[in-house]
């Protein structure tokens, strides 16, 4: 069985952060640094817990990269994973419940049955510009 929380690297260079289904630690866990442009926590808090109604500030950010988050709501996959350098890093299944935060190098799908995803990104979108498609590199 995966563990509750994977993160997968290039040396130094985080690629992808997955949370399974069955991660359920009390309290507020983020699982990405400071820096990052996507903030990725899992929060499970007892009945009775009140979280103060807030608004957030308009604080300025530059966006360089695209990070995103997937959700798989139905159904299983299989996510490819690569370095920066275009070369194969590893192939994960995922499954509904299951969550990964796509934070670098580069990645591709295989829907392994029928599958429902919800995806969070940075906007606006910027159509072609968006992505570079490749041909991966074994290593």
């Amino acid at each position: 069985m995966p563990a509750p929380v994977e993160t997968i690297s290039d040396g130094s260079d985080p690629i992808a952060i997955i949370i399974r289904s069955d991660f359920s630690e009390p309290g507020v866990h983020f699982f990405t640094p400071a820096h990052f442009s996507q903030q990725l926590a899992v929060m499970r808090h007892p009945q009775g817990k009140v979280i103060a109604p807030h608004v957030h500030n308009p604080v300025p950010r530059q966006v360089v990269h695209t990070q995103e988050v997937l959700l798989i709501r139905k159904g299983r996959l299989r996510v490819t994973l690569y370095t920066t350098r275009c070369e194969r890093l590893q192939s994960v299944d995922l499954a509904a419940g299951d969550l990964i935060l796509l934070c670098g190098g580069g990645h591709g799908f295989e829907m392994l049955e029928e599958t429902t995803l919800v995806e969070v990104k940075q906007g606006p979108y910027a159509g072609d510009n968006d992505k570079t498609r490749f041909h991966p590199t074994d290593n």
